[in-house]
Order: structure tokens, then C-alpha cells, then sequence
């Protein structure tokens, strides 16, 4: 081929996308000015999960952001939307002065980030290179930023046809009907992992009972969520390689009647990135707990430790009071037990550090356990436990009750300021944790490793009665998480 006909080609291409940006701006300015159709629940509906899956203060961008009422729903600190649209635009500003709206085509967009998430709400349907638009975004993404989207389900073509017809609905050009698979491998293309896929919205027009039976129930079951209207998909961009900066480590050690094990925490506990501190919470100790962390910590003037008394009851309390006390970037949790080895900890830092996750689970199901590490009751109901959370969470979590858990600073802080959502009843703070990560869609990596026996004292775990409490939360978790 001629480079005379490469250039031709490349004109035509051109021509193409501009006349279809063309055809579609002159569309949506005129529908900007029509009356709303009736589709006021639909995009009530998205506006909810929305905010579920985006929390207030946050820097967003929409992309595709009509005249902004779903931006202006998430309560950004810093809220910028763009639309090719200059009628929608004109619109916005006038219905929320306090944002930031500009005229922008998607493919060409000039912006400055980072934001902390960006939102195409029924976009990437409309657009006539959804892998150039995602390049774009990838630009202004910093690693902990989320891309959310929704996009139609194919299987609605005919009804959504049909909707405009009878003037139910705003009528759109011909669209692209991207399947999940499609979007999640043009986002793979373009540097992003996908976290969460799922289905939403089966029953799309307001009719009492039936919109909250379908919409927050029925949709997440089979084999109504194949027949749902919108499917909603959540990713993050994948990390770089390269060699990340050292992070400061703080080491939370929650002790009740663990005096036999001190001293090997001390002794066995790696030292990890550019520091590392042991936080040790003592939690009304019937033995010599306190004063065995008193004289380690004197006998070991090598490591800066601190050592808290509990107020409070229950391991979950003593996390929370260690994080508030801790100085370190990266938060771990060992338990003074030592049924998880302290030497496995430089694995867990490996994993959240080089960002190949943000939430570092501990898993003790997957290699073989020593005969007594753990009773078979509670192995039944770990198993139970993990299937159950991990459909609840849309992420696998082979283990919910190993106490070994990861992450940085910056994601508990996110945590720990949206926790009313989930109440403050979880004794362990092991699925105050989870229900946390999954609420800010942090990826959550499980990390396999070897179970031991206790070699001192008894477990503090009581399998019937936590058994019960753990299943309420369970229950109260779904209604915060999968059924909204």
C-alpha cells in the first residue's frame, strides 16, 4: 500500500469518527432540551449504587456527565464532569454551580488529575473508540483510583426500543452493545483490573414493592441477574513494575493471656521496609500478659515498641486502638497466639508494597494444618464462613477469621471513616475489616500459609456463641452490601 493511500485511509477514518461525533453531539444537544422522558427511576437507581460503591469527599470525574445530577449525588470534594454535549453542559453549571463542568469530547479530553475516582454512567455504548477514551483515562489515575461504569445488557435492545417508541424513554443513536467480557478485556488493553462485575437493575420503572423486590434482591440471584437491565463493573489501574519506595511497617500485637508468647515476638518478628515498630495491646489479661510486654520491651531496646492497655473488649476494639496509636505506613495485625509464624510477615508486606494487592488476607485452609492447630467445629465453620463472605463480598476470600491482615494506613483511615455503615458490634474486627475493604473496592489478595499450634495458653474463641454472632453479621453485612 502507497503511503498515499495510507494517508487517504487514515483521512476516511477520520472523517468517519468525526461525523459520528457530529451526528451524536447534535442528537444529545437537542434531547438536552426536550422534556424528561420517564426514566427518573432508572437513573434514581443509578445514582444509589453509585454512592454505595463511591464514597462522598472524593476527587471525581464523569465522563458523559449529562447535566449532572449523578456527579452532584456522589458529594465530591472536588467534582469535574465533562460532556460533548454543550446544551447538557450550559445545563449542569446552571443545576450545580458548585462543580466543575466542561465541554469536552471523551476521546480528546484535556484535564488535569489525579482524581480518586472516575465514572462513565450508559457511556462507553455510545462511544466510537472505547479503548482510546480509556487510554485517556488511565492518564489521570493515580494507583488507589477506581474506574466505575455501567453499561446496557444487550438482552434489553428490544425493550429499550420499544420505551422510546411510546416515549418512555430518551431516544439514543444506534449503540455499540458491549458485552462484560468485552469491556473487562478493552479495560485489560488499556492497563486496568477489573475487582467487581455485577448485574443491576431488572425492574427499571417505579412500582412499589415490586422495583425494591427486583432491584435489591431478585437481581442478585440466579437466574433472575441475567435479566438484568445494566451491568456495573469496577477496576483499578493494574500496578507498574519497578522497584516501590521502602514503607514504614507497624505491627499490631492484640494480647489476652499470652504471657508465654511475648518474648518470641520479639525474637521472631522480621524486620520489614524502612522501619518497623510492634504495637502490643493488652486486653484485661488474667495472667502476666502486661508485665511480660513491660520487661521484653525493656530487654529488647532494639525494637521501638509500644505497649497500650485496652479499654474496651474484644480483639476488634484492641485492632482499632493499636491503628489509632500506630505511626507506620503499611498496618498489620499478628496475633500474640503465633498460630500465624511472624516470619511469614515480610510475604504479606511483599504483596500490599509491589501492589499486587491492597487488602493482604491470610489464609490457613489451603496447606495442611498441624493436628491441633485448629478443632473441627471451627474448621466447618471457617469453610462455611469464607463461601458465604466470599459471594457477599464479589471477591474470593477463602479465609475470614485468620487474624493476620494487611493494608496501608491511607485505606484503613477510608475504613474506619465510612464504619457506621456496618455498626460497631464485631468483637474480632476481622469483618469490620472485610465488609471495610469491600465497601472502598480495594483488591483483596488471600495469602496462603502454614497453621500451627498453639504452644501456650488456650483459644479465646468460643465456636457456638461467636459461631452465632457471626452469622448475625453475615446478615446484617448482606443488607449493606448485596442487597442494596
Amino acid at each position: 500500500m502507497t503511503s498515499a493511500s495510507v494517508l487517504s485511509n487514515r483521512a476516511g477514518r477520520d472523517d468517519a469518527r468525526e461525523a459520528y461525533t457530529q451526528a451524536r453531539r447534535a442528537h444529545w444537544d437537542a434531547v438536552a432540551g426536550a422534556p424528561r422522558a420517564t426514566g427518573r427511576y432508572y437513573h434514581r437507581r443509578l445514582a444509589e449504587i453509585y454512592r454505595h460503591l463511591i464514597s462522598p469527599g472524593q476527587r471525581v470525574l464523569e465522563i458523559g456527565c449529562g447535566q449532572g445530577d449523578l456527579l452532584a449525588a456522589l458529594e465530591p470534594a472536588h467534582g469535574v464532569g465533562i460532556d460533548f454535549s454543550g446544551e447538557f453542559v450550559r445545563r449542569a453549571r446552571e443545576r450545580h454551580p458548585h462543580l466543575r463542568f466542561q465541554a469536552q469530547d471523551a476521546q480528546a479530553m484535556d484535564l488535569e488529575g489525579p482524581f480518586d475516582a472516575v465514572v462513565l454512567s450508559d457511556l462507553v455504548n455510545d462511544l466510537w473508540d472505547v479503548q482510546a477514551v480509556l487510554e485517556k483515562v488511565r492518564r489521570l489515575c493515580q494507583p488507589s483510583t477506581r474506574v466505575v461504569l455501567n453499561s446496557y445488557s444487550r438482552l434489553w435492545e428490544g425493550p429499550l426500543l420499544l420505551a422510546e417508541s411510546l416515549g418512555l424513554a430518551r431516544p439514543v443513536l444506534r449503540q455499540n452493545w458491549l458485552a462484560v467480557e468485552d469491556i473487562e478485556n478493552l479495560l485489560r488493553l488499556t492497563g486496568f483490573q477489573t475487582l467487581r462485575a455485577f448485574p443491576d437493575v431488572l425492574w427499571p420503572v417505579r412500582t412499589p414493592l415490586l422495583d425494591r423486590l427486583g432491584n435489591a434482591f431478585l437481581v442478585k440471584l440466579w437466574p433472575f441477574r441475567y435479566f438484568a437491565l445494566t451491568n456495573f463493573i469496577v477496576a483499578r489501574p493494574e500496578p507498574l513494575p519497578g522497584a516501590a519506595s521502602p514503607l514504614r511497617v507497624s505491627v499490631v500485637v492484640p494480647a489476652r493471656n499470652e504471657a508465654g508468647n511475648i518474648e518470641d515476638v520479639f525474637r521472631r518478628t522480621p524486620r520489614m521496609g524502612s522501619d518497623t515498630e510492634l504495637v502490643f495491646v493488652e486486653g484485661h489479661s488474667t495472667d502476666e500478659t502486661f508485665e511480660a510486654i513491660q520487661r521484653a520491651a525493656a530487654a529488647h531496646p532494639e525494637w521501638r515498641a509500644r505497649v497500650l492497655r485496652q479499654t474496651g473488649r474484644g480483639k476488634g476494639d484492641a485492632v482499632r486502638l493499636g491503628f489509632a496509636q500506630a505511626e507506620g505506613d503499611v498496618l498489620m495485625i499478628l496475633d500474640a497466639d503465633l498460630t500465624v509464624p511472624p516470619e511469614d510477615l515480610p510475604r504479606f508486606y511483599e504483596a500490599l508494597s509491589s501492589g499486587r494487592g491492597e487488602f493482604i488476607n491470610g489464609v490457613r485452609l489451603v496447606y495442611p494444618m498441624q493436628d491441633r492447630a485448629m478443632r473441627f467445629f471451627n474448621l466447618l465453620g471457617n469453610k462455611f464462613f469464607s463461601l458465604a463472605f466470599s459471594w457477599m463480598l464479589g471477591q474470593p476470600v477463602k479465609d475470614t477469621l485468620c487474624g493476620t491482615k494487611v493494608l496501608l494506613r491511607r485505606d484503613y483511615e477510608r475504613i474506619a471513616a465510612n464504619r457506621a455503615a456496618f455498626g460497631d458490634f464485631d468483637p474480632f474486627g476481622d469483618f469490620d475489616l472485610l465488609f471495610g475493604a469491600a465497601r472502598q473496592n480495594l483488591k483483596i489478595v488471600d495469602l496462603p500459609l502454614r497453621y500451627r499450634e498453639r504452644t501456650y495458653g488456650e483459644t479465646n474463641i468460643h465456636r457456638f456463641r461467636h459461631g452465632f454472632l457471626l452469622l448475625r453479621m453475615l446478615l446484617f453485612a448482606a443488607g449493606r452490601i448485596k442487597f442494596v
